[in-house]
């Protein structure tokens, strides 16, 4: 079994290097620390964490409560609040985004161990629960529950996929839009090969794809945006150069 990869994001050097080396110690990889909100966007599409640890206050315009919110609504996986005091409106927002753990400055290495542990162990269950009932894609179609029916939809009908927290927002070329209980990467898994993810947030049909770019793909009007982890496997798969 693959080590778990955290992400620190503390802008207190030395103090991230000390949280480093006791999750080291526990048996985790450990990610070079991050210092403010820009650098810990880049190293997570870079590297693709398990889990971060976030301390509240960071430099810069973005503290860590802003970092997860990005983190909780674009890139999906579970953080750890850090800290060593906080006003109230600052504990306000961090009750908003709802953190599996928080840990106040000093801490004990077991405390961050267990920390860590319940927060994956967290993130897996509410994972189990979103996941797409396989039974609603049979074939060629997907069956959405919508109040006491399900409404069949066809594949070659969905123009696009898109992730909306714990739902999938799915739009048809009929400009209607539906909604399914689940994760976009689960549901992206098991549709056919003219689906593919631009983005994180996005999966197209590529069948209703009427122009592109290295930024966004054009469908009906609407610009789809192709993240740069993706960029590349999209146009070799399209055959653009």
């Amino acid at each position: 079994m693959s080590q778990v990869k955290i992400l620190v994001v503390e802008d207190e050097i030395v103090i991230a290097d000390n949280i480093c080396l006791i999750l080291e110690d526990l048996g985790y990889e450990v990610l070079e620390p991050a210092i403010n909100y820009e650098e810990a966007i880049e190293t997570i599409e870079a590297e693709k964490p398990d889990i971060a640890i976030l301390d509240i206050q960071l430099g810069g315009k973005k503290d860590g409560v802003d970092l997860a919110w990005t983190i909780k609504e674009q890139f999906d996986f579970p953080f750890i609040f850090l800290t060593s005091n906080a006003d109230a409106g600052t504990i306000e927002r961090v009750k908003k985004v709802a953190p599996p753990a928080y840990l106040v400055k000093p801490f004990k290495k077991d405390d961050l161990y267990t920390s860590i542990e319940l927060a994956l162990h967290k993130y897996a269950e509410q994972k189990s629960q979103t996941k797409v009932d396989e039974e609603l894609l049979i074939k060629d179609a997907i069956f959405i529950k919508e109040k006491n029916l399900f409404h069949k939809i066809k594949l070659e009908d969905i123009r696009f996929l898109k992730s909306d927290h714990v739902y999938v927002e799915v739009y048809t070329i009929k400009d209607q839009k539906h909604l399914i209980r689940g994760s976009l990467t689960d549901l992206s898994e098991r549709l056919p090969n003219n689906f593919y993810r631009t983005h994180r947030s996005f999966t197209i049909n590529v069948d209703h794809m009427d122009a592109i770019n290295s930024a966004y793909v054009l469908m009906n009007g609407e610009q789809i945006p192709i993240g740069k982890n993706y960029r590349d496997d999209l146009l070799k798969k399209i055959r653009v150069e």
